[in-house]
């Protein structure tokens, strides 16, 4: 995918949301730290621009909830920012890439410290398969069936300076 690629899915699915809520009324959009809560922010832009009017954005660190702290030693603390109450408000969680399920887990149990919100949906730029937990988008971008020896990456300009997807084959270590 390319930047216009990204860009298209991010309209549709700001569609989609707005068609199944049937408007953005009590709309909570909330990114998981890096590239989620930049997607976060397009989201709820063009459902913004599409329903003339203001929906709220948060961000959700989900690091100290992953259920692999003790294999990583990389784990930056980020800023959790839900700006509104939960319980007043249906939460869509954003995030680039659902792979195994792991990340929106920690994700769920993240929000569920916070609140509890009246429905809770995720929307994801990229659904590649392989999931190890029943989880699965409400909003997908483009579906990427992918094998277990290749990685999705996705870049974007605010974070990478350019925006795409790319698969790349990993070498087995």
């Amino acid at each position: 995918m390319n930047g216009e690629d990204i860009g298209r899915a991010l309209r549709r699915m700001a569609h989609e949301v707005i068609e199944r809520h049937r408007g953005a009324r009590d709309l909570l959009v909330v990114g998981i730290h890096t590239r989620g809560v930049h997607l976060a922010r397009e989201l709820a832009s063009n459902i913004s621009r599409f329903e003339n009017c203001s929906v709220d954005v948060g961000e959700l660190d989900i690091g100290l909830y992953r259920d692999d702290l003790d294999l990583r030693t990389d784990i930056e603390p980020k800023s959790t920012d839900i700006p509104v109450e939960l319980s007043s408000r249906h939460v869509v969680i954003v995030d680039d890439v659902l792979y195994t399920g792991r990340t929106v887990r920690a994700a769920l149990d993240a929000l569920a410290d916070i609140g509890r919100a009246l429905t809770t949906e995720l929307a994801v730029l990229i659904d590649r398969g392989h999931r190890e937990l029943p989880i699965r988008a409400d909003y997908v971008g483009k579906n990427l069936p992918t094998s277990r020896g290749e990685v999705v990456r996705v870049r974007l300009a605010p974070v990478d300076g350019e925006n795409g997807v790319w698969v790349e084959r990993v070498e087995a270590a």
